[in-house]
């Protein structure tokens, strides 16, 4: 598994279908702040459609992965941040329900099962209204982006925090 010391920010989807590419955009947003604030040393940021097996390629060996996705919810209120939190020693699945065909409860579940999680997985579920063919996310979820991004910069600070004070 490696030391655990990479950092991996994984945004989930595709930014051709609208809300369905706020992953997209906020990886985006966050490569542009690092242009003029770098990033920790060892952090990666990549997109993904949510093809199970990029997932558990671009997580695996991290000690921390922010994954940031859409998901639908039924009723649905756009632009909801769900913060949910995985261990891998404390797995539970993902409640939102992912946009693409394998969602990513299924990819964490494969990943969990072939021992391939990251040490520490924080997603990111945004509420979306339109996941039809076209580019540009409603004002709702394009609301949400520059927290989200400010809220990823915070997961990594407090995983390095975290890492630098040891073990309890």
């Amino acid at each position: 598994m490696g030391t655990h010391t990479r950092i991996a920010v994984i945004g989930v989807g595709n930014e051709f279908r609208r809300d369905d590419g706020v992953g997209w955009a906020v990886a985006g947003r966050l490569l542009q702040r690092a242009a003029s604030r770098a990033l920790p040393p060892g952090t990666v940021v990549a997109t993904c459609d949510g093809d199970p097996a990029r997932l558990m390629g671009l997580w695996e060996g991290a000690g921390l992965a922010v994954v940031v996705d859409a998901a639908h919810a039924e009723p649905g209120h756009p632009g909801l941040v769900h913060r949910i939190e995985l261990d891998a020693e404390g797995l539970a699945r993902p409640p939102a329900t992912s946009s693409h065909g394998l969602g990513l409860g299924e990819a964490v579940e494969l990943a969990r099962v072939l021992g391939r999680l990251p040490g520490h997985l924080v997603v990111y579920a945004v509420e979306g209204a339109d996941t039809s063919v076209g580019a540009g996310l409603t004002p709702a979820v394009e609301g949400v982006v520059e927290p989200l991004v400010a809220s990823v910069e915070d997961e990594i600070v407090r995983h390095r925090v975290a890492r630098a004070k040891g073990p309890s």
